[in-house]
């Protein structure tokens, strides 16, 4: 009875500090979600672009509403983390920047490139 175990504790995601490169990584499968997400109403506009003149400038329309262009920044970034921080797995992969202090620049490297690439975005949207 000596080594019997307690309840298990209430584990805060929020208060753990997880390392950056952690944090890519996790940023990476939710940035990829978030691609696979939006292929349904990516795929919808460009039905409705293709039907001619009048349906192109529909689909312009659409893509003029607010909450679309916010939805656009958030792909936006999206697009930019997943692509930058694929192609640091895949140099990972090969043996570029194991270790871990290139491992961690690369890392904050990957995430502010993706931001200043998704501010870009928006600067070119607005």
């Amino acid at each position: 009875m000596a080594n019997q175990r307690s309840a298990p504790v209430y584990l805060n995601l929020l208060r753990i500090r997880f390392p950056v490169g952690a944090v890519t990584s996790i940023a990476h499968r939710i940035s990829g979600v978030l691609m696979f997400a939006s292929l349904p109403l990516l795929i919808y506009l460009l039905d409705i672009s293709l039907q001619g003149p009048a349906g192109f400038e529909r689909a312009a329309n659409i893509l003029q509403t607010g909450w679309l262009r916010a939805a656009s920044v958030l792909l936006a970034w999206s697009v930019f983390h997943h692509l930058l921080s694929g192609i640091r797995f895949l140099l990972i992969d090969t043996n570029h920047g194991v270790d871990l202090p290139r491992a961690r620049r690369s890392a904050w490297l990957v995430n502010l490139a993706a931001i200043v690439a998704t501010l870009a975005w928006l600067w070119w949207l607005l």
